[in-house]
């Protein structure tokens, strides 16, 4: 018994960042911006928060495949801004999205945390105890981003994505994972108030410890090496060489990063999933909105490798087998369901 991914879906908000807007505000340019991380525009969702971000992925998703919410049975919610610390985001996703007979729960994996939760949805599907489950990615970057840095104003974006795990008894779906963790990067790439350790207070406000702090250079180095290291094992472990990978979708945190992942693993560049020159590092979000840009890319039997880095340090891969995707709505389907959205905001 496997997982396979059986629907996909993705939202971003429509007001969008450029390059040329963060060079009137931080000390840089648009050249210095594209060349540096490949990113040409960011979506800000101005007003909204995560759970608006993931209930318009699972709005997508179920709109244009025939899914119902009540056949869902969890909902795995990878993110690192939820709405509050206490209560789960993903209760609310439920709640909105009218998964009525589905438990949730969010999982912080930072830019690596859907990678985690699709690991964990596909383990509790191999148990048997589940059949249908939604795995999330939503973040809203812009809430924890000091716009007057201009080592992290230019990196990130908000966004979801969304997909259908269900269980197969075929060949299709997702292989062995390798998952890792090393708290010795914690410092590098860290929100430093705000939970238990340093809760809020009027001095953490005054000196900015609840926007993300990072040491670039040093989380690049790591990202490079750690990505390429595990893609590397996670072959070793399902059996595949390089060239038996049709298309790799690797988390965008920057497109200098993605490149010499590629060419370390001798994958050509064309196999590659890239979108982050109109995202950005959407964190939580960028492998499900790679999977749903390109969805139509992918064919049935074809094997993708997913690898990703992030703060914690944590990081990871995983190999799939591309399967059969649920029926898609007919057009006049579709846009019943649209006119019948009244839970999800739309976002400025």
């Amino acid at each position: 018994m496997k997982a396979v991914i059986t629907a996909v879906g993705g939202f971003v908000p429509t007001s969008i960042l450029n390059n040329k807007t963060i060079s009137e505000t931080v000390e840089t340019t648009e050249e210095w911006i594209e060349k540096r991380t490949g990113i040409k525009e960011r979506r800000i969702a101005v007003g909204k928060s995560t759970s608006d971000l993931a209930c318009g992925a699972i709005e997508n998703l179920m709109s244009n495949f025939e899914v119902e919410p009540s056949e869902i049975e969890a909902l795995i919610l990878a993110t690192a801004t939820p709405d509050h610390i206490l209560a789960p985001t993903a209760s609310k996703i439920c709640e909105l999205s009218g998964l009525t007979n589905a438990f949730g729960f969010d999982m912080n994996g930072a830019c690596s945390g859907f990678l985690y939760a699709l690991e964990m949805g596909a383990t509790m599907i191999e148990s048997g105890r589940y059949k249908k489950i939604i795995i999330a990615g939503a973040d809203k970057m812009s809430s924890i981003v000091d716009y007057e840095d201009r080592n992290t104003c230019i990196l990130f974006g908000d966004g979801a994505g969304a997909v259908l795990l269900e269980r197969t008894e075929t060949e299709y779906g997702l292989m062995k994972s390798i998952l890792r963790t090393d708290g010795s990067g914690t410092a590098s790439l860290v929100v430093p108030a705000g939970g238990s350790k340093f809760p809020a207070s009027m001095q953490s406000i005054i000196h900015k410890k609840h926007f993300i702090k990072q040491d670039g250079s040093f989380v690049f180095k790591r990202a490079v090496e750690a990505m390429s290291s595990v893609s590397r094992d996670v072959l070793i472990s399902n059996g595949l060489d390089s060239d038996e990978i049709d298309w790799v979708v690797p988390h965008q945190a920057n497109l200098r990063i993605i490149k010499a992942v590629s060419e370390n693993l001798n994958i050509d560049n064309e196999k590659v999933k890239v979108n982050i020159e109109r995202y950005g590092n959407t964190t939580s979000a960028t492998i499900p909105l790679c999977l749903w840009d390109y969805a139509a890319d992918f064919e049935e039997g074809q094997n993708l490798l997913i690898t990703t880095f992030g703060a914690g340090f944590s990081w990871g891969a995983t190999c799939l087998k591309w399967g059969v995707m649920r029926e898609r709505k007919s057009q006049k389907t579709t846009k019943t369901a649209n006119k019948r959205r009244v839970l999800v905001p739309q976002l400025s």
